[in-house]
């Protein structure tokens, strides 16, 4: 108490402390005053009214209590005189034995009396009840067939009343009516084989499956009355319960099986579309028979059998096992594909499940899956594994079979713009589209992992198609008179790489359709790298024919035949033409590619043959006539290349005044002029080396050492200022035998 009493002061103090912490405040110290008391009596009030409740309770409790020990003493008092009228009336009981005896007796009497014209009547109620069966009228056989049960029954039940322990008698009564087993059998074999053909019968004659379901009733109503006498006297009938309504279920699950079961009529050895067959066997009849269970069956069976609900479970429970075995057998990989799309896609759809005229009975979004997640998962993962291995072999056999078209002494095909290609990127990308389009049937996870996989293969695939077409490269150029269509089929091969780049593009538009996707696929290596390589070799592959043509020619360039007249320029222009002609067949951007770079080559060629120094000019005429002889041939080529890149808005003026300028310098009359001319040409072409210089001064014949000297150390002094536009030309030729101090001796 004293603790509490502190804990109050304290919390008074705080409290009062609170309300008086402005000196404002102690002019409302008696409104604070009257406010606590107010409280105060408030809580004082509740306080009284809680104790007041407490003490009502215990009162009342306490006056429950009292009553309840006088009701005690008073059960008390009676069980006491019931026992004591109990022991007084056992003498009495114990004299009325007899006349117990004699009501059993009269019991059985009464019994027997009362079944005396069946039991006398046995073997012919027997034949008679054969003779309904195999005539079809079971439910008056059954009938009979009850009336034979109740008579053995009640006998066998006034017996066990009598004496249970007598076995002889028991067995008697049960011998004499035994046949009735045998009846009871036969019976239900005829409602066995009627339920087995339910959904036959049904349409043909309903009336006697509603009799074979009413016989069950009356099966499942007596089963349900002996099981309730025998928990009150222990006897149960021979052959009770029947549980005919549980075996009727099994029945029909049984017959669901046999039915899913044995729609497989091939094997993979006679129909190797055995599965597809299978599985749409499989679906007809599944729907078919679910449509008649709702239509039709419902209306034979009580409610409470929820008949179409039953069956439906049956039908699902027998499909999955049907599919949990064929998942297990070897399967190739289009079976997967079936089997996989006809268990994810098909079972649900409106061709199966999804209904509507299973509607609203059969949810589709209710039904538990025909294959768990790790038997697809595993389906999948093999369908996968599989379809890489494929996919390398089909690549691999396109590449062989494209790679001997590349042999053959006719030209390829042209499409319908007249560029040559072949076949390789139509049946490769046919096939890819092929396997998506039956990924894309089974899931969006399975399409994008496919795309995947087939642009992984793609990948790998033209580097092999690279070397093939390095190798092919080779072979011709160990034999150039081989293979005859060499340069189209090359020009084909040019092609097929931006065909491979259309569709790989027109693949990922059309298979990929989110983000998530598109990341995934774009985290692929890019085959953009690879196709430019392609293309770019075999852009050079051409040009190096070109070229091995023009060797001959260009070898005649800055030599004294030349000089005398030598048609080599025109040569090398109608040769450079005529393969353009088949050049044409390049599509673009490759073919602008080929004119770009074949007019940089045949420049460079021409630069590498004046710095060749085969000539060497001997007076100021021949230095006019065979610089003029270069403007000439530069105009030539400039004509030659503005037609091949008609179309490109190609510039092809840049590299042909590169020989315009050094004819200039060739030109020159005045040599104290040289220095600046080659100035100029060294700020135009700043990748000129010192051995160019040199021997540029050494075709000319004019310049003594000293002025090559000066000329080369003046230009050495002042940098080059570079053009960022600038390409290079004469980085890539190089003088032979020739340098600055060989020059000076």
């Amino acid at each position: 108490m004293e603790e509490t009493d502190r804990e109050a002061v304290a919390t008074a103090v705080q409290r009062v402390a609170g309300m008086l912490q402005r000196p404002d405040q102690l002019d409302k110290v008696e409104q604070y005053r009257r406010r606590e008391a107010r409280k105060k009596a408030s809580v004082e009030a509740r306080l009284k009214a809680a104790i007041q409740s407490q003490l009502d309770g215990v009162r009342t409790g306490l006056s429950q209590l009292h009553n309840a020990l006088n009701d005690v003493k008073n059960i008390q008092q009676s069980l006491a005189d019931v026992s004591q009228d109990w022991r007084q009336s056992i003498n009495t009981i114990e004299s009325l034995r007899d006349v117990k005896d004699a009501v059993v007796q009269h019991s059985q009497l009464a019994a027997a009396v009362e079944n005396l014209k069946n039991i006398f009547s046995v073997p012919e109620i027997v034949r008679e009840t054969e003779d309904l069966i195999e005539q079809g009228e079971l439910l008056q056989a059954h009938r009979k067939l009850m009336d034979l049960e109740c008579s053995r029954d009640d006998l066998m039940y006034e017996q066990y009343r009598m004496d249970s322990r007598n076995t002889h008698d028991m067995t008697l009564i049960q011998g004499y009516f035994g046949s009735m087993q045998r009846l009871s059998e036969e019976l239900a074999k005829q409602l066995w084989m009627v339920l087995q053909r339910s959904l036959v019968t049904v349409r043909r004659d309903p009336t006697l499956l509603v009799s074979v379901i009413r016989i069950i009733e009356r099966e499942e109503k007596i089963d349900r009355r002996m099981l309730d006498r025998s928990k009150q006297t222990g006897f149960m009938p021979p052959g009770r319960p029947k549980k005919w309504k549980e075996k009727m279920f099994a029945i029909l699950d049984r017959t669901v099986t046999t039915r899913i079961e044995g729609t497989q009529a091939d094997t993979r050895e006679s129909d190797k579309m055995w599965l597809v067959r299978h599985l749409e066997i499989i679906r007809k009849y599944v729907l078919d028979d679910l449509i008649v269970a709702k239509n039709l069956m419902v209306q034979c069976f009580p409610p409470r059998y929820d008949i179409f609900r039953n069956l439906l479970n049956m039908y699902h429970q027998a499909l999955s096992t049907r599919m949990q075995d064929l998942a297990s057998e070897d399967l190739e990989a289009n079976e997967i594909v079936s089997l996989l799309t006809w268990v994810l896609n098909t079972y649900t759809s409106v061709e199966m499940m999804g209904n509507l005229e299973l509607a609203p009975e059969v949810d589709t979004d209710t039904l538990g899956p025909l294959l768990s997640p790790d038997v697809v998962s595993k389906l999948l993962g093999t369908y996968m594994s599989t379809l890489t291995s494929n996919i390398i072999a089909w690549l691999r056999k396109a590449l062989e079979t494209d790679r001997k078209d590349w042999v053959k002494e006719t030209e390829p095909e042209a499409d319908q713009d007249g560029y040559y290609q072949t076949t390789l990127p139509a049946i490769v990308f046919q096939m890819f589209e092929q396997n998506l389009q039956v990924a894309a049937q089974i899931s969006e996870d399975l399409k994008t992992k496919v795309l995947v996989l087939c642009l992984q293969q793609m990948n790998s695939f033209l580097n092999r198609y690279k070397e093939e077409a390095q190798l092919y490269k080779e072979e011709h150029l160990r034999n150039r008179q081989h293979p005859h269509c060499y340069v189209q089929y090359m020009i084909a091969i040019i092609n097929n790489c931006q065909t491979f780049k259309e569709s790989i593009v027109s693949l990922k538009r059309k298979y990929l359709k989110s983000d998530t996707e598109e990341s995934m696929a774009m985290s692929q290596p890019s085959m953009d790298v690879i196709l430019d390589a392609i293309a770019k070799e075999g852009c050079s592959s051409l040009l190096e024919e070109v070229f091995l043509d023009l060797e001959q020619h260009l070898n005649e360039l800055m030599t004294k035949k030349w000089l005398l007249g030598s048609n080599a320029v025109d040569i090398i222009c109608v040769t450079v033409e005529d393969y353009f002609n088949d050049f044409a067949k390049i599509k673009k951007p490759y073919k602008k590619r080929v004119a770009a770079e074949a007019h940089r080559r045949v420049v460079v060629e021409y630069l590498r043959a004046v710095m060749a120094k085969r000539i060497s000019f001997r007076n100021a005429e021949e230095r006019k006539e065979g610089a003029e002889r270069m403007v000439k041939e530069a105009e030539q080529f400039r004509f030659l290349f503005r037609k091949l890149a008609s179309g490109f808005g190609e510039d092809v003026d840049g590299h042909c005044d590169t020989i315009v300028a050094i004819a200039e310098v060739i030109k020159l009359t005045d040599p104290s002029l040289l220095y600046l001319e080659v100035s100029t040409l060294v700020s135009k072409y700043p990748d000129i080396r010192d051995e160019h210089i040199s021997a540029l001064l050494a075709m000319r014949g004019d310049a003594n050492r000293d002025m090559k000297q000066t000329i080369i150390e003046t230009l050495e002094q002042g940098p080059a200022q570079t053009n960022p536009n600038y390409v290079p030309l004469f980085k890539e030729i190089i003088v032979p035998s020739l340098n600055v101090t060989k020059l000076l001796k």
